[in-house]
This record gives C-alpha cells, sequence and structure tokens, in this order.
C-alpha cells in the first residue's frame, strides 16, 4: 500500500509519515519543498503515481478569509481531480471538530467548503474531525489577545496532542473508507479560558486571561458545547503530561536560573482545570 501525505512535512504530516512507515507502508510526504504543489499542480501526477491512499493535512498559509477559502477550494479541487486520474482509492483529509458549527468564522467556512467538495465527489473518503490540538494553544491566545489580556469564552473544550491526531489519522488511512466523519478528542475536557490560563502560566506568560462569554473565537460566537465532540474516539495523552514536556522543551535553563521551578504561577490547578462532572456528556 502506498499512501501520500499531502502536508507530510508539517507537525501532524510528519508524525502520520512515520507513524505509517514504522507499521511497514510505503508513505510519501508531500509538499511544496518536496516540489508538489496542490494550489498550481506541480508535481501531482508525479507524486499519485501508484498511490492508493491519499491523506490531506496541509493547512492554509494566510488565515485572511479570501485567502484561506481560495486555499482550501483550490488545493481541494486540484487534489480530487489528480487522485481521480490517478485511481486513488481513499481520500482521507483532516478537519476540525465543531466546523459545522463555525460558519461565521472564514476560516471555518473555508473548511466546509473543503469538506463539501470531499463529499460531492466520487472518490471513497475520510474525514477526521479532531479537536484543538495542545500544540495550538499558545497560537489561540495570541488570537484572542488585545493589549496585555486574553478574553475566552469559558466554554468547553476537548483537546488533544498532535500525537494522539497523527496515530488516529494513520489508523484511518490504512482502513476502509467510512464516506463519512470520524470524530477524535483528547482524554479531558477543560474550559477554555482556565486551559489557557494554565498553559501561559507553566510558560511564565504575563498575559492575563479573561472569562468573557461574548468573546469570539477566531470570529465566531460560541456556544457551551461548540468546540466539543459527540461521539469521539479518544486519545491517551493528558494535558498536564504534555504540559510538563512542553515546558521542560521549551526551557534552556542558564546557571543562574537552573534550579528554578518550571511548574505554573497560575491560580488553576490541575483539578480545578478540568471541567466539572455535571459536564461530561456520557453521564
Amino acid at each position: 500500500m502506498k499512501i501520500i501525505i499531502i502536508g507530510g512535512t508539517g507537525l501532524i504530516g510528519s508524525k502520520v509519515v512515520m507513524k505509517l512507515q514504522t507499521s511497514g507502508v510505503e508513505a510519501v510526504a508531500a509538499s511544496p519543498n518536496s516540489g508538489v504543489n496542490t494550489i498550481t499542480g506541480e508535481g501531482l501526477a508525479e507524486v499519485l503515481e501508484g498511490a492508493s491512499v491519499v491523506v490531506d493535512v496541509s493547512n492554509s498559509p494566510s488565515f485572511e478569509d479570501a485567502a484561506v477559502l481560495t486555499f482550501f477550494e483550490t488545493s481541494t479541487r486540484n487534489l480530487l481531480a489528480a487522485e481521480a486520474r490517478a485511481g486513488v482509492q481513499h481520500h482521507v483529509a483532516l478537519s476540525v471538530v465543531g466546523t459545522d458549527r463555525l460558519a461565521e468564522s472564514g476560516y471555518f467556512r473555508a473548511k466546509i467548503a473543503q469538506e463539501k467538495l470531499i463529499r460531492e465527489n466520487t472518490i471513497p473518503y475520510s474525514i477526521v474531525h479532531a479537536t484543538q490540538f495542545f500544540e495550538f494553544i499558545k497560537g489561540i491566545a495570541d488570537a484572542a489577545t488585545v493589549g496585555d489580556t486574553v478574553r475566552l469564552a469559558p466554554v468547553l473544550i476537548q483537546p488533544m496532542a498532535a500525537e494522539d491526531v497523527a496515530i488516529a489519522v494513520a489508523r484511518i488511512a490504512v482502513g476502509a473508507p467510512v464516506n463519512g466523519v470520524v470524530e477524535v478528542a483528547g482524554p479531558e475536557q477543560f474550559r477554555l479560558d482556565a486551559l489557557v490560563r494554565r498553559y501561559l502560566g507553566a510558560h511564565h506568560d504575563p498575559r492575563m486571561v479573561l472569562a468573557d462569554p461574548r468573546a469570539r473565537y477566531y470570529g465566531a460566537e460560541l456556544r457551551e458545547r461548540t468546540l466539543v465532540p459527540y461521539n469521539a474516539r479518544l486519545g491517551e495523552i493528558r494535558f498536564e503530561s504534555w504540559l510538563g514536556q512542553s515546558v521542560t522543551a521549551d526551557r534552556t535553563p542558564t546557571r543562574s536560573e537552573g534550579i528554578r521551578q518550571t511548574t505554573s504561577d497560575s491560580s488553576d490547578s490541575p483539578s480545578e482545570l478540568r471541567a466539572s462532572p455535571r459536564d461530561d456528556p456520557s453521564r
């Protein structure tokens, strides 16, 4: 089985390539750096020769409304047309939990358009809806920052590690097409504002996080359960475990600060951070 990973050198793509290759699958990373451009079509015919599965984990270089829509529509059309010519039997695309509930956001309108193109095509497909990655928490904070204040709606979120996303995508890629959506998520739910506050505190980021029910998320208004899945396959990596590794990896102590603790100054302890049992959809 030959599987092509579009966006195969990025955060998720590189991990998917590694997971597949480790399991003995012929996995090929495709990106502009390797001469494959889904916008112009350059290199698509060559890289897809003999491929049975294509995994698209690429992302737009710009989040501006018009630019992101153009990227996903053009890229997906070119990719699906090239796959049809090459005889690809399974198209796997990575998307986001809650995409259909976030149409106020230009980015998510573009993802909705991408998914529509996939569904309307004749190639069997699987769309993977993943919750937000732990690795993107800083990006969420940055997008919600004005001055030194981060305003976020205190809604539920069930984030996951990129490692778990890659495992899920790789498993789906070697399986039969579902011709629908598979949801994947982390093992724990949190309040969005508390999660970001904990992350920033652990990284000694001085920004203040305020809970604001009217704060928008990449331009979209959030309800209590907009960002959480209905019935997801759960990853194994917990946030506190990932956070500890993240802080360690990012920190290079000098001699004078080598014995300083890297624990958070945040008032949110792990037990306070997690959503309460009443918020658990299984109850």
